[in-house]
């Protein structure tokens, strides 16, 4: 085991690295003038030209690009081009805040997706079964700032039971943002839960249909016995991945949900930097939710080991 983390540990490194040329590069060719940007319309040749020299960007890429992993990796990640603040404290502040609407989502369709998906799958082909599998098919096709708005008209404008907006502010205490945190967290979850529950419910009658199941069963061993201590081991194999790849999607997916409840999260600062052609801030974001990925696979990885120890990890 400890082999095998130690070669994922090198491939999520070498897939840091990889998307981390991807990202600069990509930066550089977006439209704009980071010079113009900054001066607006009304600077000169000359002081462009300064600017660009004072700022690095005359320098070759390679060197550039070579200069800012370095600078990334001792925590050195710039100052933001538009605000002139450092852009790590305001990464890390923002990503806290997106952790925090992650962490809620997460807890609100994992178990839940789990749940449904199992009791799909006991009551396949029957009302249940059909309810919860139409129900997932819609949330799955319903994009973020549609659901958002009608839980803003449902919950927000019409029963008043949560506020529209969630530009929340975490030094007053976590229960205090508590309301302002539920509906982007049910957008964030909709779709999310979906995949759950379709996946928890195709792997686990899959599992019910296997032969040492029905051994089980004709053993004299309890229903609870054979779910918990057979079915769902195996079944979640599956499910386990949708989750790591949903960790990951939670963090730099949630601009859509973080724009529509205007909630400061890292996604909505990403965009603010795309909007102003801000590169050390699009460039840290990126590479924090490249990052974040990759342990969740990683962890996802080792958790595949923990409920099936019939893999072998050499």
């Amino acid at each position: 085991m400890s082999r095998f983390i130690l070669r994922r540990l090198g491939f999520v490194v070498l897939t840091i690295v990889l998307v981390s040329i991807l990202i600069f590069f990509a930066t550089q060719v977006l439209p704009g003038d980071v010079a113009n940007v900054i001066l607006g319309q009304f600077g000169t040749p000359e002081a462009r030209a300064n600017l660009r020299a004072e700022l690095g960007l005359d320098r070759p890429l390679i060197v550039q690009y070579l200069s800012w992993l370095g600078n990334f990796f001792m925590g050195d990640w710039g100052t933001s081009l538009s605000t002139g603040a450092e852009v790590r404290p305001l990464v890390m502040e923002r990503l806290r805040n997106s952790m925090i609407l992650a962490a809620f989502a997460f807890v609100l369709y994992v178990p839940l997706g789990i749940v449904l998906g199992l009791v799909a799958a006991l009551r396949r082909n029957k009302g249940a079964d059909n309810v919860i599998s139409v129900g997932s098919l819609v949330f799955i096709g319903l994009p973020e700032f549609v659901s958002g708005a009608v839980l803003i008209f449902i919950f927000a404008l019409t029963l008043h039971w949560f506020p529209s907006q969630s530009a929340v502010d975490y030094s007053d205490g976590f229960w205090q943002a508590l309301p302002a945190l539920v509906l982007p967290a049910v957008t964030v979850s909709l779709v999310s839960l979906a995949h759950i529950v379709r996946m928890t419910r195709s792997s686990t009658v899959e599992v019910l249909d296997m032969d040492y199941v029905r051994t089980a069963h004709l053993k004299g061993a309890s229903a609870s016995r054979v779910l918990f201590g057979h079915v769902m081991r195996n079944a979640l194999l599956p499910t386990v991945t949708v989750i790591s790849l949903g960790i990951g999607w939670l963090i730099g997916g949630l601009i859509v949900a973080e724009t529509v409840f205007s909630y400061p999260g890292l996604g909505r600062l990403m965009l603010y930097g795309i909007e102003r052609r801000d590169l050390p801030v699009i460039q840290a974001c990126a590479m924090v939710v490249v990052i974040v990925v990759g342990v969740a696979n990683l962890v996802a990885d080792i958790i595949y080991a923990a409920l099936n120890p019939r893999i072998a990890y050499k």
